[in-house]
């Protein structure tokens, strides 16, 4: 394609809807904790370090998956990974004991997850549209995911409850086969970046060291990490916590769906505001309003308004990071090794995801509670929007010179 799409077209739409069944699919994997624990007679740790790895192979496969997409093409990327995706959930849906719980939730959907993920298709959606689009489109792509949230959710939860949840996770398998087909659009290449600056003449080596040696990059990778543990944790331990506290699992359905629903609002203010304003002053401010509403919902007395409100709050800064972050990273180095670059950034949250899940089962079978976890994201969501106001997003010298 030698010209730009539009955001309101079919192209855009399917990619949306491949991106929300990629989000929605992995964001249900919490439902599963309890009745394959109680199936299986494990403490919460075993199932949770299955979804840890899942998150950590996820991340170490992501700038694999980026290099690959940006050298082969996205579309063979994302058809490789929608069939790791279904193995994965067909392999844990057969499961008989540990090794096939973190061979399928583990090892093979953290890989199909990075292969049909952000990491993949939101380079890909930059290169789609014009340059004065790009930071909205990066929005729309997040917002989508924070639908599939909303939607698959309580699918999955319905196919629990009416199937149990071997069935269920083979009928999520069928699903995930689905992205073959919404990856149409990707069927010729999308290069209009319109960035005259960036050198074609970089390979791929050059990109990877010039980004290594930059200090500021790796501030960006520390803060996804941190953006990564609170949104794992949540994802995979807000169902059993808020049982813990005496909630129905109709209440838990609700938080999540609500942190779906309030984060399609999240990510498009933040697409938009990434356009027009700072994004690493962006960055600052939600992981600091992060950092605020769990101490808030940590503090007060637990309500289920007051768990509806913390959702609603906590959605609408859930993605909120993705557009600035994935944009800083186009900015600072431009789009021909996006996916690269923006996978090891990726790999950075996912290593964050990994400790939010593990260190979430372990500490509560030792405690037998969460609170620890909670205060620990708290925290470091104080010090990370502190380490976002010194870094420097503009383009590395290398950009600025060829824009003289």
């Amino acid at each position: 394609m030698s010209r730009p799409v539009k955001l309101l077209s079919i192209s855009i739409a399917l990619v949306c809807l491949l991106l929300a069944l990629n989000f929605g699919l992995r964001s249900s994997m919490g439902f599963f904790m309890a009745p394959i624990s109680n199936q299986f007679g494990y403490g919460r740790e075993v199932f949770a370090f299955a979804l840890a790895l899942q998150n950590l192979w996820w991340g170490l496969s992501q700038p694999i998956a980026g290099a690959f997409a940006d050298r082969f093409g996205t579309l063979k990327t994302i058809w490789i990974g929608a069939v790791l995706y279904a193995l994965g959930l067909y392999v844990t849906a057969t499961a008989d004991g540990v090794f096939g719980l973190n061979m399928g939730a583990g090892f093979l959907m953290g890989m199909g997850i990075s292969a049909t993920g952000f990491g993949v298709v939101l380079p890909a959606m930059a290169r789609m549209v014009s340059p004065e689009k790009r930071s909205f489109a990066l929005g729309l792509g997040s917002a989508a995911g924070s639908a599939g949230q909303l939607l698959v959710i309580p699918v999955a939860q319905g196919f629990i409850s009416a199937y149990g949840w071997s069935t269920a996770l083979m009928l999520m398998a069928l699903c995930a086969l689905m992205m073959v087909l919404l990856s149409s659009p990707f069927r010729q290449s999308n290069d209009v970046s319109g960035n005259a600056v960036q050198s074609v003449s970089q390979t791929m080596k050059e990109a990877l060291q010039e980004a290594s040696a930059y200090s500021h990059y790796w501030l960006l990778v520390i803060g996804f990490f941190v953006c990564g543990f609170q949104l794992a944790f949540i994802t995979v331990h807000m169902p059993p916590f808020l049982s813990d506290q005496g909630f129905s699992s109709e209440v838990a359905v609700a938080s999540l769906s609500l942190i779906g629903l309030f984060n399609i609002f999240g990510c498009l203010l933040s697409g938009s505001w990434s356009g027009k304003y700072s994004k690493k002053k962006l960055l600052a401010i939600i992981y600091a309003l992060r950092a605020l509403s769990i101490a808030a919902f940590m503090y007060f007395p637990m309500t289920t308004y007051s768990v509806y409100a913390f959702s609603i709050v906590t959605g609408l800064l859930w993605l909120a990071t993705v557009p600035p972050t994935s944009g800083i990273v186009a900015q600072m180095f431009g789009l021909r090794y996006m996916g690269l670059l923006y996978g090891i950034v990726f790999l950075g949250h996912q290593l964050g995801s990994f400790s939010g899940v593990w260190l979430g089962g372990y500490l509560y079978d030792q405690t037998g509670s969460y609170d620890v976890v909670w205060w620990a994201a708290c925290i470091i969501a104080l010090i990370t929007a502190l380490l976002h106001v010194f870094i420097d997003d503009r383009p590395i010298a290398r950009l600025r010179t060829a824009m003289v």
